[in-house]
């Protein structure tokens, strides 16, 4: 199956800065952008980390807890007291972000950036070329396009690559409906193995929400086993000397 791309969900004109940015700048290029976050480069547009409006807030946060407490009665050798007492002092988006940076490719699927952000519990992700540089951002807001895709869109692809050209079905061996991106399927197909794989390739049809799964089948083939070839006479290694 094909599925939709990184490349077609970003947003190639991302707004970025350098190591060197102050941290005003930082917050007007946020505000003036309406953006949450965004990515650290270098010279060479290859991506160092990302500074988001968290970690603003958390470094003006910071230096306000420094001012009440005094930094004489936090505990010098916490690591939170220091990480705190270091963005509370940050003053550019190098002393700001979080590094590394989380990236992926333009050619990696939707699927695929989707999991990445809950794996590392991030909004955005900066897309990167082969070379590393720079060359989009997709944000969470971007990957829930897919979403959007039509119910026939769904119903035709799921049709095509996943009833003929993958179970190789008759298209009228399966009823297929799409309702707001719930796909239920009903028929009868000739192997019971066939019915959780046919409901498995459809869910991971771009635009899916769910599969409803109303297919049943002739044959119980669930009791057989793929056969072993029986094992030569002397073991392998008597077999190995007749190769």
């Amino acid at each position: 199956m094909k599925h939709q791309k990184i490349g077609h969900a970003m947003t190639s004109e991302v707004v970025s800065v350098t190591q060197e940015t102050p941290f005003k700048e930082i917050a007007k290029l946020l505000t003036t952008h309406r953006i949450s976050g965004l990515p650290v480069i270098d010279d060479d547009e290859k991506v160092l980390g990302v500074i988001s409006q968290t970690d603003l807030v958390l470094r003006q946060a910071d230096r306000a807890e420094l001012a009440a407490l005094g930094a004489s009665r936090l505990p010098p050798m916490l690591p939170g007291a220091r990480k705190s007492a270091a963005r509370a002092s940050a003053t550019t988006a190098g002393e700001l972000m979080t590094s590394p940076a989380i990236t992926v490719r333009a050619e990696e699927s939707i699927a695929f950036g989707a999991r990445t952000m809950a794996k590392e519990g991030v909004e955005r992700l900066p897309v990167v070329d082969e070379e590393d540089r720079l060359v989009g951002i997709v944000t969470r807001r971007d990957l829930l396009q897919v979403f959007l895709r039509p119910d026939e869109d769904i119903h035709d692809e799921v049709v095509d690559e996943v009833l003929i050209r993958s179970l190789w079905l008759a298209p009228n061996t399966v009823k297929v409906t799409v309702d707001d991106g719930v796909v239920t399927l009903a028929g009868v197909l000739e192997r019971s193995s066939e019915v959780p794989i046919a409901a498995r390739m459809t869910s991971q049809v771009d635009g899916v929400v769910s599969v409803v799964n109303q297919l049943t089948h002739r044959l119980d083939d669930s009791h057989l086993r793929p056969e072993m070839p029986p094992m030569p006479i002397g073991g392998s290694q008597g077999w190995l000397r007749h190769l």
